[in-house]
């Protein structure tokens, strides 16, 4: 009954949330529009968003080794999560059923195993340096937290929901995704979607003055 709630209503409800929430997001940030630059523009700005856009993918020269080691752990999570959620098995099925009316063959099992544990890694490495370091533990927020957090329930229960015929165990995990999924819009998870505008908007800016950002 339960599990039947969570993949019905529960889901769909909060499908609606999350893309709503990022509607309203994207229209609060594009409603502010930019200042008007009054200035002789020295190069094109298109030319500097994407630079930056670019550029910013990576550390550059010059900074400390914990920016290396924030990047490495960076990837690590990202590159591992975006296996997990669109290569392995069930979550395929479940966006051929639910969502796209087609799906793509699975990862292999042992590619799984290495995507899930880079994932984990990254994340818990990632939130280890963010409690650890006098400076990025006196700049976190309780909504940096909040979103580690999540995300690790979500990507563990997803692990345990894998023993088939444990209905328990997919519900959790469905669960913890419904409100991830909430919760996402109005935390800075939002970066997943606007790093493109931030980093472009940047980019432009220091391009039109002649300034590589």
């Amino acid at each position: 009954m339960f599990l039947e709630f969570v993949e019905g209503p529960l889901w769909y409800a909060s499908v609606v949330i999350f893309l709503v929430g990022i509607a309203i997001r994207f229209y609060e940030i594009l409603a502010r529009g930019v200042k008007p630059d009054l200035a002789v523009p020295r190069t094109d700005g298109t030319a500097g968003a994407l630079r930056t856009i670019v550029s910013r993918s990576w550390t550059a020269k010059g900074f400390s080794s914990g920016a290396v080691f924030h990047l490495v752990a960076g990837y690590m999570f990202h590159i591992g999560l975006f296996v997990l959620l669109f290569f392995a098995a069930p979550h395929i099925v479940f966006i051929e059923e639910r969502i796209l009316g087609f799906g793509w063959t699975a990862a292999p099992h042992w590619v799984f195993i290495a995507a899930a544990n880079l994932a984990f890694a990254g994340l818990i490495l990632l939130w280890l340096r963010r409690v650890m370091h006098p400076v990025m533990r006196k700049i976190s927020t309780f909504d940096d937290h909040a979103a580690a957090w999540l995300t690790f329930i979500v990507m563990f229960t997803g692990c345990m929901a894998l023993l088939e015929g444990h209905d328990g165990l997919r519900a959790l995990h469905m669960l913890s995704v419904c409100v991830l999924m909430i919760y996402f819009p109005f935390s800075r998870l939002m970066h997943a979607f606007t790093f493109v505008l931030s980093r472009g908007y940047t980019g432009a800016v220091m391009g039109r003055k002649g300034v590589q950002a």
